[in-house]
């Protein structure tokens, strides 16, 4: 994951843009295009993030950077997250996690 984060509760968004070589104008852009990322914010109005926060900036990273995706694509991808995060899958939740696989897989097969 990301190697040196303070080990604090709350991260400035300095901090966090040292930690995840990103710029600060990036950090604020996807906090207007991924709801889930929505760090609180001191009286004085600067943004405090968690250490889950600064996870899931990872997390939108490796999507756009690695993976390549669009912003709608890794949104897509962390909402999907979520989705199955449930301990039973049973029913529907199952047979979309295994379409998604199916897609994923073929699209991996594809690029080879």
């Amino acid at each position: 994951m990301i190697t040196g984060i303070p080990d604090k509760h709350y991260l400035r968004i300095g901090e966090v843009s040292a930690a995840t070589g990103l710029p600060t104008s990036v950090l604020r852009f996807w906090e207007s295009e991924f709801s889930s990322l929505a760090p609180k914010k001191s009286s004085s109005g600067q943004r405090l993030y968690t250490r889950k926060d600064v996870e899931l900036v990872a997390q939108i990273k490796e999507l756009l950077y690695v993976e390549k995706l669009t912003i709608e694509g890794a949104r897509q991808r962390l909402e999907g997250k979520k989705k199955y995060r449930k301990t039973d899958l049973s029913g529907e939740a199952l047979a979309a996690l295994l379409h998604d696989v199916k897609l994923e897989l073929t699209s991996l097969r594809d690029q080879l």
